[in-house]
């Protein structure tokens, strides 16, 4: 990879919740390194109001994000994206658009917080795990020498990060 910025799309089904957190997450922690973005097969048009709290809780800057649509970045006109991200199962399964630049495309599998079951504070705990999750991963992609790997070592780190912890660790061996 060149030492431009490196373009990610975080991409899940609804666009509401995990995709928009780690977009988030990676534009501050990744500033200057990363340009993140996040789209949706079927977006919800509106991001998940808890998603916007333990963001804003974090002094995270939530001005700019929306619930979009992974058609956005297949156009031509789109911004420059080298790697795309699922994070959840079911994006994971769609067929993708065919995006411009033929970015590599890994899968962090996160549990969807906006489905948890239970009162108001165990869904919100539950957002406040998935950003958690979310800052572990984000943290070692940015610890990676991206501009010094080439493609297949970049994919086999990137999803090395993706996996469970345990399994995660053992490949970094």
């Amino acid at each position: 990879m060149s030492d431009a910025a490196v373009g990610v799309l975080f991409v899940c089904t609804g666009n509401s919740a995990r995709s928009i957190i780690a977009e988030c997450v990676l534009n501050r922690l990744g500033q200057g390194r990363f340009n993140a973005y996040s789209a949706g097969s079927h977006p919800k048009g509106e991001v998940h109001p808890y998603a916007l709290d333990i963001l804003k809780e974090q002094n995270h800057d939530i001005s700019k994000l929306s619930s979009k649509s992974w058609d956005e970045f297949a156009e031509t006109h789109a911004p420059k994206i080298d790697v795309v991200i699922t994070v959840c199962d079911n994006a994971a399964g769609e067929a993708c658009p065919v995006w411009p630049g033929n970015p590599m495309t890994v899968h962090w599998g996160l549990p969807d917080p906006a489905v948890a079951k239970g009162s108001e504070d165990e869904t919100r705990q539950a957002f406040a795990d998935c950003l958690e999750a979310t800052i572990r991963r984000i943290d070692a992609l940015c610890d990676l020498p991206v501009a010094d790997l080439d493609k297949q070592t970049l994919r086999a780190r990137l999803e090395a990060i993706g996996r469970p912890q345990e399994r995660a660790e053992s490949a970094w061996g």
